[in-house]
């Protein structure tokens, strides 16, 4: 309360027929009252409400699972009490699924109060690619589901997990499921800010941060063979989860913490650090974890601290431009023996620096065609390439 009052309303709006709805409302222990306003929204709805009412559980897991159980549904979608669903939302998503026969649909989300996701929503989709579209980038709950698909695979939130449940949940669907939609063009889901600022994300010690990577680690490790796909699903808890335990917070961090980070994130970086998730990071990030991979937490101080201050890394140039290094901390510091190919921008972070120049993709093919045009002329002196050929 009192942002029930308004998801609930987002409820009663859907355009959907109401008897084509269930709603099931797990009270985890709440004491403002949400309780007796759900008994009066069960009284009053349109729709069916099963109102669960229970002690408090801790985290989202539990009664996320509570719900689940009871749903009876074709499919389940996830709301939480802060926020709200646009009027068309479950209408779209459903309509999507039944199109397409996908079992995760992805609804437009829009921050209120608060940032959101953004770089999935550039295009609706029939089918999204999980390892090359960004919808890896948003695991949150707030997606459709098609409930078969989660029983088929005895599928529930890990209740051992105080964050980052979620995360492990939607991307295990993801894997699982017979394709996923995404709906751009319409706003279905308004992730709404708390004035107290006591969303589940925001809160919480560092070493559930550990364990939501970890978890998520290990589920893509063992639901997909090392390779690139592997690579690109690990981008998502390197760079999402684990990196930022060793951003500006890191800096005022006491030194037994800085320490202790370094002992949870060793066996992670020892298991899934690898080359071709590294080339996927800009610079500064692979440079950090490097460092963590290294145990190099005094390298790491002034890394962070200039990232920190948002300075501008001047660049280096080299094979005639095609090759630009951006000069981070320790760049060819012989006492940091950090390889150079850690400061190697990709041609994404390297285009906007003047005189950078993108290699030829197709340079070997060029190269041994220029090979076979000198023996040729050496072959027949006098005549031209075109002329031999024939």
């Amino acid at each position: 309360m009192p942002y029930l009052v308004e998801c609930l309303a987002s409820v009663e709006a859907q355009t959907i027929d109401p008897a084509r709805m269930e709603v099931i409302a797990v009270d985890d222990g709440s004491t403002d009252g949400t309780g007796e306003y759900l008994e009066e929204f069960a009284a009053r709805a349109p729709m069916s409400v099963t109102v669960i009412r229970q002690e408090n559980s801790g985290g989202p897991s539990g009664p996320r699972n509570v719900g689940l159980a009871k749903a009876t549904g074709r499919f389940v979608f996830f709301l939480d009490a802060d926020d709200r669903l646009g009027p068309e939302a479950l209408e779209r998503m459903i309509a999507m699924a039944d199109k397409n026969g996908t079992d995760v649909v992805l609804g437009k989300v829009e921050g209120v109060n608060r940032s959101a996701p953004k770089s999935m929503w550039g295009k609706t989709l029939d089918r999204a690619d999980v390892y090359t579209s960004n919808i890896k980038f948003t695991l949150s709950a707030q997606k459709l589901f098609r409930r078969s698909l989660l029983e088929q695979h005895g599928m529930r939130f890990d209740e051992s997990l105080f964050t980052g449940e979620d995360a492990l949940f939607t991307l295990e669907a993801y894997l699982r499921a017979n394709g996923v939609s995404v709906v751009a063009d319409y706003t279905c889901y308004y992730l709404v800010g708390r004035d107290d600022g006591k969303q589940v994300t925001k809160t919480g010690s560092y070493t559930l941060r550990f364990d939501s990577a970890r978890a998520l680690m290990k589920l893509i490790a063992d639901m997909v063979p090392a390779g690139d796909k592997r690579d690109l699903l690990m981008v998502r808890p390197f760079l999402i989860t684990l990196l930022p335990q060793f951003g500006p917070k890191f800096l005022t961090d006491s030194e037994e913490v800085r320490r202790h980070k370094f002992e949870l994130a060793k066996p992670l970086m020892d298991a899934y650090w690898t080359p071709g998730v590294a080339r996927r990071l800009k610079v500064h990030e692979r440079l950090r974890l490097h460092l963590v991979a290294m145990q190099r937490p005094d390298l790491l101080v002034d890394v962070v601290a200039f990232v920190k201050a948002k300075k501008q890394a001047a660049a280096v140039l080299e094979k005639r431009g095609t090759r630009l290094y951006l000069i981070y901390p320790h760049f060819r510091s012989r006492a940091a023996r950090i390889p150079d190919e850690i400061y190697l921008a990709d041609p994404r972070e390297a285009r906007p620096f003047l005189g950078y120049r993108e290699a030829v993709a197709n340079s070997f093919p060029r190269r041994a065609l220029r090979k076979v045009r000198r023996t040729l002329r050496r072959v027949l002196p006098g005549k031209g390439f075109g002329a031999a050929a024939a």
